[in-house]
């Protein structure tokens, strides 16, 4: 019964783990796209501290980030309020890790933008159609397709990444299995299960990958084929 109860714990865990990665995958993809966009702006004011902040993060090592994030952010908190107000570690586990995930990938979606050749964008205006429609209609789609790999790559960074958040006090699949090994003194068997989960989802996620990058793939193929019959 104990070991039942001890793998229910490290199941539970590793849904906290799952959450705390794709919450920091959707807030780090926001925010690579203004990273992105503010590396790319014309506007020195924009560019240059966007800039400066991308290459702190990238410079720190992850650890030193999230540990930054979670004792940092309660002393902001409390130099602007003057109460302390403490930040849960989840929240700053995701806060810390969307902002590592962010300075990476923005570099991989600034890429992919610039690899689309401009003259689509200017046949693209020069058939009346506006810039927003241009982007969202020809240069998404074509971008999307150049950064899936990179990002894909990045997305497992993360996943590992997420183990680091253990040290703040985050109860995720790894800090589970720590502390399972550490009340039955098997620590073999725990942390290699908890390998094995972590390989799962990362196949599970692989495949998902390739499922979007063929459907890409697909109606890159057809487009060309509506534009002649058009």
């Amino acid at each position: 019964m104990g070991l039942t109860g001890y793998s229910s714990s490290l199941l539970q865990a590793s849904w906290v783990t799952i959450q705390l990665a794709l919450v920091s995958l959707l807030v780090g993809l926001v925010l690579a796209i203004v990273f992105a966009g503010g590396e790319m702006s014309r506007k020195k004011l924009v560019s240059w501290p966007t800039t400066a902040i991308v290459t702190v993060i990238r410079g720190l090592p992850e650890l030193l980030v999230v540990l930054f994030i979670f004792f940092g952010s309660t002393q902001v908190l409390f130099l602007i309020t003057g109460d302390f107000i403490e930040v849960s570690p989840f929240l700053s586990g995701v806060i810390a890790l969307s902002l590592i995930f962010a300075s990476y990938a923005a570099q991989t979606i600034r890429g992919a933008l610039k690899a689309v050749p401009s003259g689509q964008r200017e046949a693209a205006r020069a058939l009346g159609m506006s810039r927003s429609r241009t982007f969202i209609k020809i240069v998404l789609p074509q971008a999307v397709k150049h950064a899936l790999p990179g990002l894909t790559n990045q997305w497992l960074v993360l996943l590992k990444d997420t183990a680091l958040v253990s040290l703040i006090g985050v109860t995720d699949l790894m800090k589970q299995a720590q502390l399972t090994s550490a009340a039955t003194h098997e620590a073999f068997t725990w942390y290699a299960t908890a390998a094995v989960i972590y390989l799962a989802i990362t196949l599970l996620t692989q495949q998902a990958v390739k499922r979007i990058d063929s459907k890409f793939s697909v109606q890159q193929m057809s487009a060309p084929k509506k534009g002649v019959t058009a």
